[in-house]
């Protein structure tokens, strides 16, 4: 049943994205459906965003379609299949649903629904920057790797809450083996991710990043010290990869095509290999410690003033496409300490958007169609998935889009304060917020004070968005304009639609 209902929601999807042909890429990330589509108004939104499984959609340089943890990891490869089978129109699946009947004033949510397509559009195109570019490039190489990270950060969750029982002592190293052995060669993973990403041979990315993991390496001396395995950690590995890409695109115009397969190869390995382990290494394993010490520093000296901002801060840095530089800063600190303490930190900001959701749901009374939009977009927003609040309504407003991230910024100024007073409150992974964070949770004084901890700013963040949204979310026009009751019908007139308030 349940994966005919997976079946059933990627064969509504392919004919509202213009059909197979219409398709040139298909991958997923944590929580969305990325499409590559040859002509974008082909695409239905409306009808798109009407069918149950889907929670919003979000434009950028693929077309995104949010469905949510879980459910997108089982309908992408059934989307895939469909493709595949296509080919020049065969198995086309039957138009999807029309836009359901909102109720009696569904202007509010199709304007709010419209503004924040605008709205998406926009940071598009002001995101189409090199600089933006590139970090779009750098997110796409430690993507693919959270699903791994996820995993094992909740095995070994699972397993140091065994060893502190003292049960199944038998087990326990066999559940360590498991949930380490992905971060011993995490290095190998983002080398052959980075050279696929940036044009070269990912199977020789991998093997110019796997010297930085080689135990062989203690013997090799560079800058008057003997190296470590693991030294430079994803950074190291980052760089050799892209350092092996140049040098293979520099083989493969210069070397003849009789011999290609035998030069290329080795001379990018070679070279690149060679300057790893005399520079590369010793480089990344001296950022990677100060990247350690600086967040560490951050927190335990400015927590709650450095909280409040990183918690008050992360949604803008999301429109600006600025928090994608933050991704490989995230798995630094997991390698190096077991967990980042930045994660439930910025998680706040999610919490910030949930309170403010409740404040508008009861500051609209009257306003059906805002309503009904904030009930379906609730849940997941209490499990982390923010896009359907942030795009379906608190941004398009405009004022509770601030108070929202007030909200975050309380939040986060509570987790930042119990850091700075000693309590670490981390995360053995990137990806997950809100409530599907909590599995993957660790510090430094054990599973019970951190969890305590990450609930209480949830609750502070919940607080402090609807209290600052319910006050200051709204002026007098705004809800004049939102939440005007519809007529009496035994007055004969129509029932004013709501409307979006054009001043914030």
């Amino acid at each position: 049943m349940t994966q005919n209902r997976h079946h059933d929601t990627a064969a509504a999807i392919l004919p509202l994205v213009g059909g197979a042909q219409n398709v040139t890429s298909v991958a997923h990330c944590m929580t969305r459906l990325r499409l590559g589509l040859r002509d974008r108004s082909l695409v239905q939104d409306e009808r798109l965003k009407a069918l149950p499984a889907v929670m919003g959609v979000v434009e950028d340089d693929t077309y995104q379609i949010v469905l949510g943890p879980g459910t997108v990891a089982r309908v992408t490869p059934e989307f895939e299949a469909m493709v595949e089978a296509a080919g020049a129109g065969a198995g086309a699946a039957p138009p999807g649903p029309t836009a359901p009947d909102r109720g009696s004033g569904p202007m509010a949510a199709e304007a709010l629904a419209a503004r924040g397509a605008a709205l998406r559009a926009e940071r598009k195109a002001k995101n189409a920057t090199p600089l933006k570019l590139f970090l779009r490039r750098i997110a796409n190489i430690f993507v693919p790797l959270i699903p791994a990270l996820i995993g094992c950060g909740i095995i070994a969750g699972l397993n140091g809450l065994l060893v502190n029982l003292h049960w199944l002592p038998g087990v326990t190293p066999a559940l360590a083996a498991v949930a380490s052995g992905f971060m011993a060669l995490i290095a190998v993973f983002v080398g052959h991710n980075t050279a696929a990403e940036f044009g070269g041979t990912p199977i020789l990315g991998g093997a110019t990043a796997a010297v930085i993991v080689y135990a062989g390496v203690a013997d090799v001396e560079a800058f008057g010290r003997q190296l470590s395995p693991g030294q430079g950690g994803v950074l190291g590995a980052l760089g050799a990869a892209w350092l092996g890409v140049c040098v293979e695109k520099w083989c493969r115009r210069r070397v003849p095509e009789s011999v290609d397969v035998l030069v290329t190869p080795t001379v990018t390995v070679l070279v690149a290999g060679l300057a790893t382990l005399f520079g590369l290494m010793f480089l990344a394993g001296a950022v990677s410690t100060v990247t350690g010490e600086a967040a560490d520093r951050l927190l335990s000296h400015g927590g709650a003033v450095a909280g409040f901002l990183l918690g008050g801060l992360f949604l803008p840095l999301v429109m600006l496409g600025l928090h994608q530089a933050l991704i490989p800063l995230h798995t630094t600190l997991i390698e190096g300490a077991g967990f980042t303490v930045l994660l439930p930190v910025l998680a706040m900001a999610g919490a910030g958007q949930v309170g403010a959701a409740i404040a508008i749901y009861c500051r609209l009374p009257h306003s059906t169609s805002i309503r009904s939009t904030v009930r379906s977009a609730l849940w997941p927003g209490f499990l982390g998935v923010g896009e359907p609040l942030i795009y379906g309504v608190t941004l398009p407003l405009g004022r509770p889009f601030v108070t929202a991230c007030t909200g975050g910024a309380f939040g986060g100024a509570f987790v930042g304060l119990f850091n700075q007073l000693g309590t670490d409150v981390g995360s053995t992974a990137i990806g997950p917020s809100g409530w599907a964070l909590f599995p993957l949770l660790d510090g430094n004084h054990g599973p019970g004070r951190t969890v305590a901890v990450y609930a209480a700013g949830l609750a502070v963040g919940y607080a402090a968005g609807f209290l600052a949204t319910y006050y200051f979310g709204f002026t007098k026009t705004m809800l004049t304009e939102l939440d005007a009751a519809p007529a009496p019908p035994a007055d004969g007139g129509a029932a004013p639609a709501d409307r979006v308030a054009e001043g914030t």
